[in-house]
């Protein structure tokens, strides 16, 4: 709702909409970009997908990586950061907005070879 209302109110289509987001498939420090794709099963993604009406904007995907063992998905993503990940989530997290900057200053494809392969550490 508040995404789509936004990206109305200001004119910008779905494509040029960044969305940040937590991943589990990618592992803790790292931060990847793309265009578009499925949800794969995060419901914010999905919500603004249905309230932009398409799922082609922007992502910055920041690692969180897999939780250990058993433990269910949903329940790892509310607790808090592991002590040993606290002292890179500045960094992380930094890295982050920086890949935003470079998404709307260089574009897509330039912020890609320039954020993809690095780590936070």
């Amino acid at each position: 709702g508040p995404t789509s209302a936004l990206a109305k109110y200001f004119a910008i289509p779905a494509e040029r909409v960044i969305v940040l987001h937590d991943d589990l498939d990618l592992p803790f420090d790292t931060v990847k970009l793309k265009q578009g794709g499925g949800h794969g099963g995060h419901n914010g993604l999905r919500d603004i997908a249905k309230a932009l009406g398409t799922p082609a904007f922007l992502r910055v995907r920041v690692g969180i990586g897999r939780p250990p063992g058993q433990q269910d998905p949903a329940d790892f993503v509310l607790k808090p950061f592991a002590t040993s990940e606290r002292g890179t989530l500045p960094v992380l997290l930094e890295d982050a907005a920086d890949a935003v900057e470079a998404l709307v200053d260089e574009g897509l494809l330039a912020a890609q070879q320039r954020f993809h392969g690095r780590s936070a550490q």
